[in-house]
Protein backbone atom coordinates (compact mmCIF):
# COMPACT_ATOMS: atom_id res chain seq x y z
CA UNK A 1 0.00 0.00 0.00
CA UNK A 2 1.45 3.08 -1.13
CA UNK A 3 1.24 6.20 0.79
CA UNK A 4 2.60 9.64 0.57
CA UNK A 5 2.28 12.14 3.73
CA UNK A 6 3.20 15.46 3.04
CA UNK A 7 3.88 17.80 6.14
CA UNK A 8 6.06 21.61 7.72
CA UNK A 9 3.59 23.75 5.43
CA UNK A 10 2.63 26.83 7.22
CA UNK A 11 2.01 30.33 6.95
CA UNK A 12 5.44 32.95 6.49
CA UNK A 13 5.64 36.28 5.77
CA UNK A 14 6.69 37.37 1.77
CA UNK A 15 10.72 37.07 1.69
CA UNK A 16 10.76 33.98 3.90
CA UNK A 17 11.39 30.49 3.57
CA UNK A 18 9.48 27.39 4.50
CA UNK A 19 10.30 23.52 3.79
CA UNK A 20 7.94 21.26 2.50
CA UNK A 21 8.17 17.31 3.84
CA UNK A 22 7.19 13.95 1.87
CA UNK A 23 7.33 11.11 3.70
CA UNK A 24 7.04 7.85 0.90
CA UNK A 25 5.78 4.51 2.46
CA UNK A 26 5.19 1.28 0.58
CA UNK A 27 6.64 2.71 -2.93
CA UNK A 28 9.72 0.22 -3.73
CA UNK A 29 10.66 1.11 -7.05
CA UNK A 30 14.49 1.41 -8.60
CA UNK A 31 13.13 3.83 -11.47
CA UNK A 32 10.12 6.35 -10.41
CA UNK A 33 9.46 10.17 -10.63
CA UNK A 34 9.00 12.63 -7.59
CA UNK A 35 7.02 15.54 -8.18
CA UNK A 36 5.43 18.59 -5.97
CA UNK A 37 2.08 20.57 -7.32
CA UNK A 38 0.68 23.07 -6.45
CA UNK A 39 -3.50 24.56 -6.29
CA UNK A 40 -5.23 27.39 -5.50
CA UNK A 41 -9.09 28.08 -4.75
CA UNK A 42 -10.58 28.31 -8.43
CA UNK A 43 -7.56 27.11 -10.31
CA UNK A 44 -5.83 24.06 -12.14
CA UNK A 45 -3.63 22.07 -9.86
CA UNK A 46 0.15 22.68 -11.44
CA UNK A 47 3.56 21.32 -11.29
CA UNK A 48 6.64 23.04 -9.68
CA UNK A 49 9.09 20.82 -9.70
CA UNK A 50 9.82 16.99 -10.41
CA UNK A 51 12.86 14.74 -9.53
CA UNK A 52 13.40 11.14 -11.38
CA UNK A 53 15.03 8.46 -9.79
CA UNK A 54 18.51 9.01 -11.65
CA UNK A 55 18.79 12.46 -9.74
CA UNK A 56 17.53 15.22 -12.32
CA UNK A 57 15.27 17.93 -11.17
CA UNK A 58 12.91 20.53 -13.45
CA UNK A 59 11.36 23.14 -12.37
CA UNK A 60 8.44 25.33 -13.03
CA UNK A 61 9.52 28.91 -13.95
CA UNK A 62 7.98 30.22 -11.18
CA UNK A 63 10.02 28.30 -8.77
CA UNK A 64 13.18 28.24 -10.68
CA UNK A 65 16.18 30.03 -8.70
CA UNK A 66 13.51 30.02 -5.41
CA UNK A 67 12.76 26.21 -4.85
CA UNK A 68 14.43 23.38 -4.80
CA UNK A 69 13.28 19.72 -4.53
CA UNK A 70 15.27 17.08 -3.42
CA UNK A 71 14.57 13.26 -1.97
CA UNK A 72 16.71 11.16 0.69
CA UNK A 73 16.50 7.65 -0.04
CA UNK A 74 17.62 6.49 2.99
CA UNK A 75 14.31 8.45 5.16
CA UNK A 76 12.19 7.55 1.86
CA UNK A 77 11.63 11.28 1.36
CA UNK A 78 11.25 13.93 -0.73
CA UNK A 79 11.86 17.76 -0.25
CA UNK A 80 10.90 21.31 -1.11
CA UNK A 81 12.84 24.05 -0.31
CA UNK A 82 11.06 27.47 -0.23
CA UNK A 83 12.90 30.88 -0.54
CA UNK A 84 12.16 34.36 -1.06
CA UNK A 85 8.16 33.00 -0.91
CA UNK A 86 5.75 35.50 -2.59
CA UNK A 87 2.17 35.82 -2.18
CA UNK A 88 1.32 34.36 -5.30
CA UNK A 89 3.21 31.27 -3.67
CA UNK A 90 -0.24 30.58 -1.25
CA UNK A 91 -1.53 27.42 -2.12
CA UNK A 92 -1.91 23.53 -1.01
CA UNK A 93 1.17 21.95 -1.71
CA UNK A 94 0.95 17.82 -3.05
CA UNK A 95 4.10 15.38 -3.40
CA UNK A 96 3.33 12.82 -5.97
CA UNK A 97 4.93 9.37 -6.85
CA UNK A 98 4.90 7.63 -10.41
CA UNK A 99 6.90 4.43 -11.36
CA UNK A 100 8.44 6.15 -14.55
CA UNK A 101 10.88 8.94 -14.68
CA UNK A 102 8.86 11.56 -16.19
CA UNK A 103 11.77 14.68 -16.71
CA UNK A 104 9.74 17.50 -18.29
CA UNK A 105 6.49 15.87 -18.24
CA UNK A 106 6.10 15.78 -14.45
CA UNK A 107 3.66 18.68 -15.15
CA UNK A 108 1.22 16.41 -16.03
CA UNK A 109 -1.01 15.83 -13.51
CA UNK A 110 -2.40 12.52 -15.16
CA UNK A 111 0.81 10.92 -15.07
CA UNK A 112 0.82 10.42 -11.51
CA UNK A 113 -0.84 7.44 -9.93
CA UNK A 114 0.05 8.47 -6.04
CA UNK A 115 -0.83 11.83 -4.30
CA UNK A 116 -0.31 13.00 -0.95
CA UNK A 117 -3.30 14.90 0.87
CA UNK A 118 -1.54 17.86 0.53
CA UNK A 119 -0.47 20.55 3.10
CA UNK A 120 -1.29 24.45 3.31
CA UNK A 121 0.97 27.03 2.50
CA UNK A 122 0.62 30.89 2.87
CA UNK A 123 2.54 33.52 2.50
CA UNK A 124 1.18 36.93 3.19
Amino acid sequence: HVQLVESWGGSVQAGGSLELACDVTGFYYVTYCMAWFRQSPGKDREGVAGIDSDGPATYDDSAKGRFMISKDNDKNTVYLQMNNLKPEDTAMYYCAAETQQCGSGYKKVNLFNYWGQGTQVTVS
